[in-house]
């Protein structure tokens, strides 16, 4: 497994722009699958972005395609969630999570390692 620290997140107001980072420790980050997701209120986590471990897929939720990108440095082991535009209801602790997937990048259970989450805050 790998350990993962989140990291950029704070407040920002509505329309602004954030770039969350994900740093890895682990000798195998470079063949995981890295995802970020958000729990809504009251709810489980939900997907937000992924990315293939060559980074050559990536994978966005509906509601942030055109506003997110999902970078990834193998040599620093280190993968950013860029947002733009960011909205009130964008509003969340976001966790990275890594495994070795082999179903979809959009359920949380196929992930093995978590991070401990970054809060992002959009003001109005």
């Amino acid at each position: 497994q790998v350990q993962l620290v989140e990291s950029g997140g704070g407040l920002v107001q509505t329309g602004g722009s954030l770039r969350l980072s994900c740093a890895a420790s682990g000798r195998t980050f470079s063949s995981y699958v890295v995802g970020w997701f958000r729990p809504p209120p009251g709810k489980q986590r939900e997907f937000v972005a992924a990315i293939s471990d060559s980074g050559s897929s990536k994978y966005y939720a509906a509601f942030v395609t055109g506003r997110a990108t999902i970078p990834r440095d193998n040599v620093r082991k280190t993968v950013y969630l860029q947002m733009n535009s960011l909205k009130s209801e964008d509003t969340a602790v976001y966790y990275c999570t890594a495994g070795l997937i082999v179903g979809s990048v959009r359920d949380p259970s196929g992930f093995s390692s978590w991070g401990q989450g970054t809060q992002v805050t959009v003001s109005s």
